[in-house]
């Protein structure tokens, strides 16, 4: 199975963080942002890594070379940054069969296992891995509507007044049907191709999609004090 992740951006609310490294190269408690990512990647049977690159991409290359801990890494390059469903697009042909997915700026430790169990058993097309907020946090990001058992029903971006409070916290298992509808989208609002329309879109095709709640914590690293942050949390 491939472990794909995304970590072509630049990174700009990090500075100076990232003034002269990528993202993915930010040390959070002594290890690259990446190394924790390939860590949680390796935990759920990856035995090949799909490595999207764009900002100083050779950086990475450089770093992990054609391996990680005896896995293979192919790497994948994003020229234009145009949003995550683009960033995965370009994977497309990387891939086979089942894959999962994580953002590059994420440090998780939850149950993502659990997130691979639902997808096999429920034959899903998509599953997510989400986390229930604030009624003010769902306000500011997309949330995800289920039917109360686990099967997502639709998608919505900054909601008004949240029909839900359940948020995707950058783990993802999907099928190769992802990324024909990652293909099939239009631009966003603010010019991007973002994950959440390709994966609506999977649903208005009849696709199956799973939401499983997350146990533990994830927790992306956007600017310098998450670092603390997530240094805290690991002890």
């Amino acid at each position: 199975m491939d472990g794909v992740v995304l970590a072509a951006g630049e990174g700009t609310r990090m500075r100076p963080l990232t003034a002269d490294k990528p993202k993915g190269l930010v040390e959070v408690a002594g290890q690259p942002l990446l190394t924790h990512c390939f860590e949680t990647l390796l935990s759920v049977g990856v035995n090949r890594l799909v490595v999207v690159v764009g900002y100083r991409g050779d950086d990475i290359v450089a770093r992990y070379g054609d391996q990680y801990r005896d896995t293979p890494i192919a790497y994948v390059r994003q020229e234009e940054r145009l949003g995550l469903a683009h960033a995965l697009e370009q994977a497309r042909t990387a891939v086979d069969g089942t894959f999962v997915v994580l953002n590059g700026d994420n440090v998780c430790r939850a149950n993502v296992g659990d997130a691979l169990a639902r997808h096999r058993e429920s034959d899903a097309s998509a599953t997510l891995l989400v986390e229930d907020v604030s009624r003010a946090e769902a306000r500011s990001t997309g949330v995800v509507t289920t039917d109360g058992e686990g099967r997502v029903t639709g998608l919505v971006e900054k909601p008004a007044d949240p029909p839900s409070t359940l948020v995707a916290r950058g783990f993802f298992v999907f099928e190769p049907a992802i990324g024909h509808a990652c293909a099939l989208i239009r631009p966003s609002e603010r010019g991007e191709y973002e994950l959440p329309d390709a994966i609506d879109l999977l649903l208005s095709a009849g696709h199956r999609v799973e939401a499983v709640e997350l146990e533990g914590w994830c927790h992306n690293v956007n600017e310098p004090a998450d670092v603390d942050t997530v240094e805290e949390q690991l002890g």
